[in-house]
């Protein structure tokens, strides 16, 4: 029995995605003592931004005409692949940078698509238990000044839910950055509702995905 865990933060030691997903973690460990946890944190070991345009250029040459580098992206995502199949459970901290997809997650998400396993016709992650944690430095939300300028979130869903087929609980924290930019210090009372109230959803869909683990291709 394995959790699979990736965290996306490139500040590890303030990171509220992280602490978020500690949080859905330990609900795992606590149901499932025996159980592993698999990481892969893609701030300490980033995926090659060459690795999906070698995997993908490798499919038009012959096996044994295959550059070194070719070779090296093809098992990388092949490693990739198997810690998704080998999981019953999937945990996915990414957060908003820059209005969109962290570029880490999205370079980890092309190469693991390159797998026929888990492309849209592949069957090993359909149904398989997740939950995705996401943080946004400010709020996005309907009604708010920046309303849609979170153009992570959707995406995430996209490939994660729809693509992938993983039975997905996310766990959303906004005004991550009240408190660290003087600017929202206005928001300090809404951020800390909303910080609570997600510390609150990680630690329900923990318990939920500690029940819901699913089986293994």
């Amino acid at each position: 029995m394995s959790l699979f865990r990736l965290d996306a933060s490139i500040l590890p030691s303030s990171s509220a995605s992280r602490s978020l997903a500690d949080l859905v973690e330990a609900e795992w460990v606590a149901a499932h003592p025996d159980s592993s946890v698999v990481r892969r944190d893609l701030a300490v070991e980033p995926v090659p931004a060459t690795a999906w345009a070698d995997v993908v250029t490798s499919g038009f040459v012959d096996a044994e005409q295959r550059t070194e580098s070719q070779l090296q992206a093809r098992a990388l995502a092949k490693t990739i692949a198997d810690e998704l199949i080998d999981a019953e459970a999937l945990l996915f901290a990414v957060p908003l940078y820059n209005y969109g997809v962290s570029q880490h997650f999205k370079t980890w998400f092309d190469l693991a698509y390159t797998d026929p396993r888990i492309d849209p016709q592949g069957t090993a992650l359909r149904g398989k238990p997740a939950t995705l944690v996401t943080v946004l430095g400010g709020n996005y939300a309907p009604g708010t000044p920046k309303e849609g300028w979170d153009h992570s979130t959707a995406w995430l869903r996209r490939v994660l839910e729809d693509v992938w087929g993983l039975d997905l609980r996310v766990v959303q924290r906004p005004f991550t950055l009240v408190g660290v930019n003087p600017a929202l210090d206005a928001f300090a009372d809404t951020a800390a509702a909303l910080k609570e109230e997600a510390e609150t959803a990680a630690t329900t869909y923990g318990q939920e995905l500690a029940a819901r683990r699913g089986k293994v291709a």
